[in-house]
Order: C-alpha cells, then sequence, then structure tokens
C-alpha cells in the first residue's frame, strides 16, 4: 500500500472523532491534507473550525469551509494532525511542515487531541528527525549554540520564515529518550518560540494506518 493510501485511511478513520456540534481544531501536512478534503462530508457535524496554518487555512477556504479563530471559539473539542515521529506513549516531534508553534497553541486549547499516521512516523524513541525549534531571528545563534552543548547538531531552515515571522533550526542527532525533560529545557531557552516535542500535550488518540489497515491507540 502506497504511504498516500495509507494517510488517506488514518484521516477517514479520524472522521469518527468528530461528533456533532463540535468544534474542530485542524492541523498542518500531508496527511492532514486527507483529513480537509474529507471534511466537506461531515460539515453538518461541524460548529466551527480553527486552523493551525495558513496553508490549511487556504486549503479549508478553498472547498468553502469557514475559519474561524481561537480567539472567537475558545476552547476546542477535537483537534485533528499528523506527527513526524510519534511513540507508544503519545509523544511526537512535530514541525516539519514548520507550523508547530500555532499547532501546540492549537493542541493546548484542545480537549482531544487525535493524531493520525502512517506506520512509517511511528518510531521507539523521538530524535531520528531532525527536531524543529522555531527561534526570534536575533536569537538563532545562541539557540544554535546551546544547542550544539545538548549535544545536537542545529541547521538553520534557509529560506524558510515561519506564519509567525520567525525562523526554524533543525536539530539533527539528538537522543531524546526523555521527551518531557527536554521539552522543558529546551522551551526555557530565551529566544526560542517553541519546541516541535509534544510530550507535555501529548496526542490522546494516535491512528496508525499500515498494509494491514489502521488502528487506534488510546482514547
Amino acid at each position: 500500500m502506497e504511504q498516500q493510501e495509507k494517510k488517506l485511511l488514518a484521516a477517514k478513520a479520524s472522521l469518527d472523532y468528530v461528533k456533532s456540534g463540535s468544534v474542530v481544531g485542524v492541523g498542518t501536512g500531508s496527511t492532514v491534507n486527507a483529513f480537509i478534503d474529507l471534511m466537506p462530508s461531515i460539515m453538518n457535524r461541524i460548529e466551527a473550525v480553527v486552523s493551525s496554518s495558513r496553508q490549511s487555512t487556504e486549503r479549508m477556504e478553498g472547498l468553502g469551509i469557514e475559519v474561524s479563530t481561537l480567539n472567537a471559539t475558545g476552547d476546542i473539542d477535537i483537534y485533528i494532525d499528523g506527527a513526524d515521529e510519534a511513540t507508544k506513549h503519545m509523544h511526537l516531534i512535530k514541525g516539519g511542515g514548520g507550523a508547530l508553534t500555532r499547532e501546540k497553541i492549537v493542541a493546548g486549547a484542545s480537549r482531544k487531541f487525535v493524531c493520525i499516521i502512517d506506520d512509517s512516523k511511528q518510531v521507539g524513541m523521538l530524535g531520528g528527525f531532525p527536531l524543529p525549534v522555531e527561534v526570534i531571528p536575533m536569537a538563532q545563534s545562541f539557540v544554535a549554540r546551546k544547542m550544539v552543548k545538548m549535544r545536537g547538531q542545529p541547521i538553520w531552515r534557509e529560506g524558510f520564515v515561519t506564519d509567525n515571522g520567525n525562523h526554524i533550526l533543525d536539530i539533527h542527532n539528538l537522543q531524546i529518550t526523555n521527551p518531557l525533560e527536554m521539552e522543558s529545557r529546551i522551551n526555557q531557552i530565551p529566544g526560542v518560540v517553541t519546541v516541535g516535542i509534544f510530550a507535555h500535550r501529548p496526542a490522546d488518540v494516535l491512528i496508525v494506518a499500515s498494509d494491514k489497515g489502521v488502528r487506534a491507540m488510546g482514547h
């Protein structure tokens, strides 16, 4: 089964979690795009939609879906998003697409976070995928030096600016044995806007699509 098919399977499985009258948060990325394309079929259940990126907003508006702001909706009932890596503890690395700060805000405001992935994203330990860190441009070199001290290899994502006007450092070769501790530690560095470890707010449900079909972990 091709990866695209798996992404579609995971996206389809997440539709069941959207209950009638829900305020839905929508993430960013190729798996989420599959979910967005299915959204018109469930709009009768959706009260309002909040987006985590300009890219997702544009895709939804292109389908005639009205996108609200988090400030206007208040808390979100369910947040659907993908991940670059996920463990069985529901800890994630996100931010390959660069929307990590808004994704973390929407995840934090959500009662339930459903993460949809294909099995290539499932790992025993986080860190194989370079860890994105959004930084205020002035702090880029300073934060990079701190990452080197933590035995990471920071690479500036050149030519990329986040929706918030910031830069991203991708940290290679980090072994993230304790995601909770690492998330807190990196977030404490002045100039860091957000780190792409989602451990303090992990996924509540992890939907994994593989050649054998779809399985859901969590509740």
